[in-house]
């Protein structure tokens, strides 16, 4: 593909040859010629000048550098779409496998491909174009939208709802029995979970993940959220529009996540939390109560500012215990009468 081709689909501006043959995206350092890469922020411009890239993708030109360059206001989303163009993803043949187990009370729309080992239970339904990949068990009742990817091993537990063009990755488990047990005569009874889950449109789940059911009503990932690998929610936990929430963290039960969230990884948030829209957190936080929308650290969490203003303290505490040692011996002179 000519550069001036793919500027056209990306509305890029180019400064540079518009012909220039483009073959393939690599990351700057490993680029060789014909390769399309990007440079996202300043401290990048020494691998630009020693790029053996064709072009590099850019938010500003590159002063004195003979590569062409492509403009764009945000290059890592311009890197994305040439990843998109010259690495197209797999296409799925339409069909049901022999070895995959389908109830006759299935309803399953236009061009779904289910594959081998898959079980599709019951009075469940699924759209337009969705894959159903090997080992994939679909429980009793359950809905999956249109244009929907399920990876192999993925388990959907019964009455669960799901939006369309949801992505779900290998290994995870959506409607679990939630963690729910009260304390009877000596024993841990378990409360029923009779609810369900309710997964948006535009969602994608990574792997090895765990949402649970809801004790009563629905646990909730709003439109468009993107959930890492080995997260767990908890249950009747609601998460809004377009957060993000990232590898281990874990949500415990009856928590609010606002929309546009940012939850770092390994992230701890106790049950009831709530979290208002467009807040970030940091990485191996903790959380509990309301959280007003900012950016938080530590845990127990605290604004960010004063996180990073205690970590430097925390830095010089030896420095300071000594100090405080010196003091108090200079005190105790002091009081005593002696020459400090």
């Amino acid at each position: 593909m000519k550069l001036k081709d793919f500027a056209g689909i990306v509305k890029g501006v180019i400064q540079g040859n518009p012909e220039t043959e483009i073959t393939g995206v690599s990351g700057i350092m490993d680029a060789n010629e014909g390769d399309i890469t990007f440079v996202s922020s300043a401290k990048y411009l020494r691998q630009a000048h020693q790029s053996k890239a064709s072009c590099i993708i850019v938010k500003e030109p590159i002063p004195d550098i003979k590569t062409s360059q492509l403009c764009a206001p945000n290059p890592y989303f311009v890197f994305a779409k040439a990843i998109e163009c010259f690495y197209p993803e797999s296409t799925f043949e339409p069909g049901i496998s022999e070895k995959a187990i389908v109830s006759n009370r299935a309803l399953l729309g236009k061009d779904v491909s289910v594959y081998a080992f898959a079980c599709l239970s019951d009075n469940i339904s699924i759209g337009d174009g969705t894959v159903i990949m090997p080992g994939v068990f679909v429980g009793e009742k359950t809905k999956i939208g249109k244009h929907c990817v399920i990876h192999p091993n993925v388990v959907i537990r019964e009455g669960v709802i799901i939006g369309d063009r949801v992505v779900i990755h290998s290994g995870t488990v959506i409607g679990s029995d939630g963690y729910g047990y009260t304390f009877e005569k000596g024993e841990h009874y378990k409360i029923p979970q009779v609810g369900g889950v309710i997964i948006e449109d535009d969602v994608e789940i990574g792997s090895n993940v765990s949402i649970d059911r809801a004790t009563l009503g629905n646990t909730v990932i709003g439109r468009g959220t993107k959930i890492d690998n080995l997260v767990q929610i908890a249950h009747n936990v609601k998460i809004g529009e377009k957060s993000l929430i990232m590898a281990l963290a874990g949500i415990a039960g009856s928590s609010e996540i606002g929309s546009y969230v940012t939850i770092g990884g390994h992230t701890a948030i106790a049950d009831h939390t709530v979290i208002e829209s467009g807040t970030m957190i940091a990485g191996k936080s903790g959380l509990f109560g309301h959280v007003t929308k900012g950016v938080y650290s530590g845990s127990p969490a605290i604004p960010h500012k004063d996180w990073l203003r205690s970590q430097a303290l925390f830095a010089k505490l030896p420095e300071m215990y000594k100090r405080i040692i010196e003091l108090e011996v200079k005190i105790n002179k002091l009081e005593r009468g002696d020459s400090v």
